[in-house]
């Protein structure tokens, strides 16, 4: 039978799921988000490109949908909104969180539309933090990369102290940072600090008052992408001296949670105050071919969201039931500039930097939105089955004037209402204690961002998407493992489409289908034979098509995806020591071009952006003395990634875009003590 808690969610639910604990990342070498997030099926993390092309950002893809700057899934920390603006800006060009403060991995690919929203159709990622520890505790750690290719190094360090008194008083403060040099061999450093304040009171045995406070600061720089004729000299050269990344988040979020086991109440709310600043140098065309200018996207968020919550159990006839009712409001305002300098000639040596930005578009953006779902959790027998709804109701608006030389030429104020039913319905049936099937089918919605609503295109709307599941969990004592079968009806998605220059034009795809089958298995080899205990074999497997159903690539792939991505390993534990050897290979990608070209374009074009990507294997050892009986004991870990120092790429079409090569052979060391 499921041996944890979060087994026992896992086993539970009605749909694709996978709870990644923090033992289990660690085990498998994961030195940041992206390394952790790679080994659930389903999820594809590209590497850094474009303007997301630091640690400061986050390119998350799920079952084929766009990964640029993780649009397409609601991502959380500790349940509270991770964007900037979860309806207007949902991208996390500014991924304010690192892994040295994570201790979970929740993340739903189905069936959560009805709870959390509103960019839901890649399901719902949320990390959560370190909790308060129960007794007294300081744990200090630190790790180390470095690139095999040009010794640059990188440091992770992380500090964690805090406790609870015997009056159900506690308090923790944590802390979490990335500072040094990337593989590239300029402009890749990063400078993070990621910090938490935490403090919570046990009011009585059925009662908890919670507070957070969060700030996160980041700085990274970005090497940006090569033409094909540049990656061909030196695929780890940079040309951009200027392009950088910076951010700010602060956030501080209040909680109260009451459960006698019958009724089950909570209320969140939170606060968050954003800020994130770009450079990037934009090449010229026509009359300009052959110089350069720099831009500056300085832009403030903040939002205030309250999400009461109340479940009830209770008996009618012979069924079980747990109704919940839940509310989020959520406001939120935007202010963006668009500034750039006049073009300027590489050659001359100039400093771009001393040269004056030219406003040319400001925003001003705000939404209130009101969200009421309920679901019904109906047990009869072995069945499980969870009707429910959610309802939406948007109110968006963004002011925006453009200028020339300084004076204000033109000024629009779009806005759009949206009032959206999203209904969902899962069923499980529980074979037995170990062994659940399960099928679910549901409603997402993304809404019109202040981006679209500043579009130049006409026919710009809200998406919806259905999503199918069918599936099984197993968690038995030896073997572990999930099957999941998908299919996404996407109507109507809008793709972000830029020319070399960086004028991005949103564009209406039409339809798009996504299909495929994610699985996860894990065995413990010890049930074959007493002297294979403590060896335990894994894998994971997922197959995607994404394809366009409308437009001139009907048929084709989506870009920026593959087909097939796996990985497979062994972990071994014999007395303190552990070992663990996996191999991460997908195959290749398409960056096709724009649809509306008609030109699918599959040979790579002399800007890098464009043409086939093929795929790639990489091996991952990780060896460890970690004392499991003795928590005050020093850990040690040492590894390496991409053993063979296999080199591969992938491509952006950004502002920055290009040819961007693989992280080479990587060394990495962890070292932790606690108190």
């Amino acid at each position: 039978m499921a041996g944890s808690p979060n087994e026992e969610k896992v086993l539970k639910h009605p749909g694709a799921r996978t709870i990644l604990e923090r033992k289990d990342f660690e085990e498998r070498g994961a030195q940041d988000i992206r390394d952790a997030l790679n080994q659930i099926p389903g999820v594809q993390v590209q590497e850094s490109n474009g303007t997301g092309g630091s640690d400061v950002s986050l390119n998350v893809g799920v079952r084929g949908l766009t990964s640029r700057l993780s649009p397409r899934s609601t991502i959380l920390m500790d349940g509270i909104p991770l964007s900037y603006a979860p309806y207007g800006q949902p991208q996390l060009s500014l991924f304010p969180l690192t892994l040295g403060n994570v201790d979970t991995i929740d993340v739903v690919r189905g069936a959560g539309s009805v709870r959390y929203g509103p960019q839901n159709v890649g399901g719902i990622i949320n990390f959560v933090t370190h909790p308060i520890p129960d007794d007294f505790t300081v744990r200090l750690g630190s790790g180390a990369e470095v690139a095999g290719n040009n010794g640059h190094l990188k440091a992770t360090p992380t500090f964690l102290v805090g406790g609870t008194n015997d009056d159900g008083l506690g308090g923790a403060l944590l802390y979490s940072g990335i500072h040094g040099e990337g593989y590239r061999d300029s402009n890749d450093r990063s400078d993070i600090d990621d910090l938490f304040l935490k403090g919570k009171y046990e009011l009585s045995d059925t009662d908890t008052l919670g507070i957070q406070f969060h700030h996160y600061s980041g700085e990274g720089e970005m090497p940006g992408g090569l033409t094909t004729a540049e990656y061909a000299d030196d695929p780890y050269q940079s040309t951009r001296r200027w392009d950088d990344f910076t951010g700010r988040r602060n956030d501080i979020s209040l909680r109260y949670q009451h459960n006698d086991g019958e009724n089950n109440f909570e209320v969140l709310s939170y606060y968050v105050n954003s800020f994130r600043g770009s450079h990037v140098e934009q090449q010229g065309t026509g009359a300009n071919a052959g110089l350069y200018r720099l831009t500056s996207a300085p832009r403030n968020y903040e939002y205030f969201g309250i999400e009461p919550r109340y479940s009830r159990l209770f008996e009618l006839g012979d069924t079980n039931h747990e109704l919940t009712v839940g509310y989020r409001f959520l406001w939120e305002e935007s202010s963006e500039v668009a500034a750039r300098t006049t073009f300027y000639d590489r050659a001359t040596g100039i400093n771009p930097d001393s040269l004056p930005m030219n406003t040319y578009q400001t925003s001003s953006g705000g939404t209130t939105a009101h969200a009421f779902y309920i679901d019904d959790k109906i047990e009869i027998g072995n069945w499980t089955i969870t009707p429910g709804v959610r309802y939406e109701i948007i109110s968006t608006h963004n002011d925006v004037t453009n200028f020339t030389g300084g004076v204000a030429t033109s000024a629009s104020n779009p806005a759009i209402d949206a009032r959206e039913v999203l209904p969902t319905v899962s069923a499980a049936y529980e074979v037995n204690d170990v062994w659940t099937v399960f099928a679910n089918v549901g409603v997402s919605f993304g809404p019109q961002q202040y981006s679209h609503l500043a579009s130049t295109t006409d026919g710009l709307h809200p998406e919806k998407a259905t999503t199918y599941e069918i599936g099984t969990h197993y968690q038995g004592d030896n073997l572990s493992g999930e099957l999941t079968a998908f299919y996404i009806d996407f109507d109507e998605e809008l793709y972000l489409g830029r020319n070399i220059v960086g004028e991005g034009i949103w564009t209406n795809l039409g339809a798009t289908r996504h299909q495929g089958i994610e699985a996860a298995a894990r065995y413990d080899m010890g049930g074959v034979a007493p002297w294979l205990d403590g060896l335990s074999l894994y894998a994971t497997y997922t197959y995607t098509e994404a394809t366009y159903e409308a437009g001139g690539f009907k048929g084709r792939d989506l870009p920026f995806y593959s087909h097939h991505v796996g990985t497979i390993g062994a972990n071994y534990r014999y007395e303190d020591w552990g070992f663990d050897a996996n191999i991460f290979a997908q195959s290749g990608q398409h960056s096709p071009g724009n649809s509306d070209s008609g030109t699918y374009v599959t040979d790579e074009d002399p800007t890098g952006r464009l043409g086939d990507i093929p795929g790639y294997g990489v091996v991952n050892l990780r060896v460890a003395y970690q004392p499991e009986d003795n928590k005050n004991a020093p850990k040690l870990a040492f590894g390496v990634k991409n053993l063979f120092d296999k080199q591969y790429f992938t491509r952006s079409t950004d502002n920055n875009g290009g040819k961007f090569v693989g992280q080479p052979r990587t060394f990495f060391v962890n070292a932790s003590i606690a108190f």
